[in-house]
């Protein structure tokens, strides 16, 4: 099946090393969406491993997910707090769930994993469906930059031991803002490969897809410690509400 047709691949290749060294600290994210909850429920998509709904729960808030990958629900459930947190398995863009909720989020650039423009727009469709009046929706992604395509495009040496050697290429469709990104493993045991595929959007295309769903941007910043959003940032925290 290809990259941009199952939505749970994803997590079957990277669940057991998804929260390996290198992860952002969750802290910054829980501290911002805590008060947005304003006291739950709460519901975060593609809720992966836990890393942010798991220290959220912990502050008193109730917090359910939708994951599409079990295997990353079950990174979730082996972790101190993961075993009694309701996740439903399913794609996030069909928001598989009844609500209402006081908050939804959606981070670390996944919503661009959703690779169809129209699942996109589906997913704001289907969260303003859950929301409580004045219910939130707030997603974080990168802002794209053209002038790094190219050097993404490059063969880039992740990882060399005297035993393996790891690479990394992307591969885009400028036109459907969409890439594709290899990493290839190669040890003792033969070739490895990880797919995974993104379809990218600017912030004014994603403000009209929330739009469309009956959303309105009420905030919008550069990181989750409020930095204001400028032409410059390359990220970006939005806040969506219902009209």
């Amino acid at each position: 099946m290809s990259v941009f047709d199952d939505p749970g691949l994803f997590g079957r290749l990277w669940a057991a090393n998804y929260d390996g060294p290198g992860n952002p600290d969750p802290t910054p994210a829980v501290d911002f969406l805590a008060p947005v909850a304003a006291g739950g429920p709460v519901l975060e998509l593609a809720i992966g491993t836990g890393r942010v709904a798991l220290p959220l729960a912990a502050r008193g808030l109730a917090v359910e997910g939708v994951e599409a990958s079990p295997e990353m629900v079950a990174q979730l459930r082996a972790k101190p707090g993961g075993e009694h947190l309701p996740v439903t398995i399913g794609d996030m863009a069909d928001v598989p769930v009844s609500g209402p909720y006081r908050l939804v989020f959606l981070v670390f650039n996944t919503l661009f994993n959703l690779v169809d423009a129209e699942r996109q727009a589906a997913c704001f469709g289907n969260v303003a469906r859950v929301l409580a009046p004045g219910g939130a929706f707030v997603i974080e992604t990168f802002v794209p930059d053209p002038a790094g395509f190219d050097r993404d495009e490059q063969v880039q040496v992740r990882e060399v031991t005297e035993d393996s050697a790891t690479i990394r290429m992307h591969r885009y469709d400028r036109a459907a803002q969409t890439f594709v990104r290899q990493t290839i493993t190669f040890d003792a045991d033969g070739v490895h490969l990880k797919p995974f595929a993104m379809r990218y959007a600017w912030p004014e295309q994603i403000d009209e897809m929330a739009e469309r769903a009956g959303l309105h941007l009420a905030e919008r910043y550069a990181d989750w410690d409020r930095t204001p959003f400028d032409a410059d940032s390359r990220t970006h925290i939005s806040v969506y509400r219902l009209r």
